[in-house]
Parts: structure tokens; C-alpha cells; sequence
């Protein structure tokens, strides 16, 4: 009913006591100003102005909005410059999600190059799987999600529509077997671990994800692995093959970070890979700082080698 213009009239009225020296102020015509009082008249259903002669004078119910015109004003003026701020990138927040082995490598260098390029905007981060950070993002808790998906499985897994997300690719990173350095693939020097052979190995699985890919690949080769010992902690599970008490698959961006010099990674037949991606919704993605975070993240994937690491000995 009341706007921000008619608000700006009823304060240079009562600060100018005419409509001309209110409309010189304000670089309206006095045709204009009378106009934009009529139609804040009508929308509040009362007189705003009284007119005596040359001079006008404010009704109680003016002097009303001139008095609270003040802080309004500055208030949407405020509000202005903070979105102006935002929306150049001198200010913002975003709040990032993701897995723990992409936050050891990729999502650094991302904070990094936010933090150099644009100082005034926050980024928050906090460590999720992405079947948490996903429902996060649906429920508006975050704003970017860095996840993963095994080859020959859909993101959300049937646990998430995914129909309201962006998603913007980031990695595609080899999944290989790890192995003690005396297991006979080690010390027969082989270049690759075929599947089908495992299936007297005693496993080690990781996360739920990681440990439904290796059913997955296990039930491709025929049989059901006898999984031994389970943790999401990937510096335990090295721990576990060096000591020679079973075998695991492993992303390479994890063996990236995490080293054992008793353990051997090998690349698998059939190949196997996890996508890593980027998620966000249609509207966030338009969000400047939001926008910056995400093309950051590209470019830090960009600078990670997508090559095998070796674990040796």
C-alpha cells in the first residue's frame, strides 16, 4: 500500500513545506509530486496534505509516514547496498558441503582462490557424505554440495529426487585395488587386478557407498566378498592391508592423501571410477558468491592429476 517513492515524498514535504520546493529537492516536477500524493492518499484512504494557500501542511495521519519515512528509508537504503555488495562480490556466504576425501584435496585450493579473489565473502565448510550433504541442500541448510556416484548408479541412489538440482561435474576418479606389499599381486609385479580373481580375498569396506560398489563389482565377478572389518576411516583401513589382514578398493583421491608405505594400489579390470560433482540448486547457482565457489572448485579439480597413485614400499 505504501511504497518507498511515496515515503520519500511525505518526508521532502515535511522537510521543504511545499510541493515545488519538494519536488526541486527531489528532482520530480510539481505536476508529479502532487500525483504521487494523490495516489498515496487513495491507497491509504485518508488526506495526507493539507494545502493553505501557497504552502501545504501534513495531516496527522502525514506527519505519521514523514516521521517513520527515517528509518525506512535507511533501512531499504541499507538493504540496497548490502545486495549491491553481494551481488559484486564484495561481500557473501556461502555454506559448502563435502565428502572427507575431497575435502583434503579439492575443496583447499577452492577456499583458497575465493578467499584471494573475493576477501569479503565467508564461506563456511563442514564434512558430509553425500547422503547427508544432499538432504542438507534440499532442506536449505547448505548451499553447495560437493558429492560422488560410482559408475552405474544415479547420484541420489533412490534416496533424493534430484529434479530440483544443478549439477556440475568435477573429477572422474579411478577406483583401484589396494593390496599388502607381499600379497602375490604385489610381488608378481602385476599391472592390473583382475575382479574375478578376488574372491578368496578377505575385504575391507568403507563408507556405505564404497561398500555397496564393492557388492557391486564383487557381485559382476560372481561372488559375494567376505567383508571382514568395516570403517569410513581410510587411514584405519591402510592400516588394516599393511598388516596384511585383508584388501580394499579404493578411490585414487583418497590414496592421494592418505600413504602407507607397506601398501600397493593397483588399477582394477574391469575399470571401475567414481564421478565427483558439484550440486546446487537452479537459483543458487545465479548467487554471485555461490557462483565463484563452484567455478573455483572446477578449477581446483582442473589442477589435480586424475593419474594412479602407487603406494610402494
Amino acid at each position: 500500500m505504501i511504497d518507498a517513492a511515496g515515503l520519500r515524498v511525505m518526508r521532502a514535504i515535511a522537510d521543504e513545506g511545499s510541493f515545488t520546493a519538494a519536488a526541486l529537492s527531489l528532482g520530480y516536477s510539481q505536476p508529479a509530486i502532487s500525483q504521487m500524493v494523490r495516489r498515496l492518499e487513495t491507497r491509504t484512504g485518508t488526506t495526507l496534505v493539507e494545502r493553505v494557500g501557497r504552502s501545504v501542511r501534513l495531516t496527522e495521519a502525514g506527519s505519521v509516514l514523514a516521521r517513520h519515512a527515517g528509518p525506512v528509508l535507511s533501512a531499504l537504503d541499507a538493504a540496497e547496498e548490502e545486495v549491491a555488495a553481494i551481488a559484486g562480490l564484495r561481500s557473501g556466504r556461502v555454506r559448502l558441503m563435502a565428502f572427507p576425501s575431497a575435502s583434503a584435496t579439492l575443496v583447499p585450493k577452492a577456499l583458497a582462490k575465493v578467499k584471494a579473489d573475493h576477501p569479503g565473502v565467508t564461506i563456511t565448510f563442514s564434512e558430509a557424505e553425500p547422503r547427508e550433504s544432499l538432504a542438507a541442500l534440499r532442506a536449505g541448510e547448505c548451499d553447495l554440495a560437493v558429492a560422488f556416484v560410482y559408475e552405474g548408479t544415479d547420484l541420489g541412489r533412490g534416496e533424493e529426487d534430484l529434479d530440483a538440482f544443478v549439477t556440475t561435474p568435477l573429477l572422474d576418479d579411478e577406483v583401484l585395488l589396494a593390496v599388502p606389499h607381499d600379497h602375490d599381486l604385489a610381488t608378481s609385479k602385476a599391472t592390473k587386478a583382475d575382479m574375478a580373481t578376488l574372491k578368496d580375498e578377505t575385504w575391507i569396506a568403507g563408507c556405505p557407498r564404497c561398500r555397496g560398489h564393492l557388492l557391486q563389482l564383487a557381485s559382476t565377478a560372481g561372488y559375494v566378498p567376505d567383508i571382514a572389518y568395516e570403517t569410513e576411516d581410510y587411514v584405519a583401513v591402510m592400516g588394516l592391508i599393511a598388516e596384511g589382514l585383508g584388501v580394499a578398493v579404493i578411490p585414487d583421491l583418497i590414496l592421494k592423501t592418505v600413504h602407507h608405505e607397506d601398501v600397493v594400489a593397483l588399477p582394477m579390470t574391469p575399470a571401475s571410477r567414481r564421478h565427483i560433482v558439484a550440486v546446487t540448486t537452479p537459483d543458487l547457482q545465479r548467487v554471485p558468491a555461490v557462483k565463484a565457489t563452484l567455478d573455483a572448485l572446477v578449477q581446483s579439480a582442473q589442477s589435480t592429476s586424475a593419474k594412479p597413485s602407487r603406494a610402494s614400499r
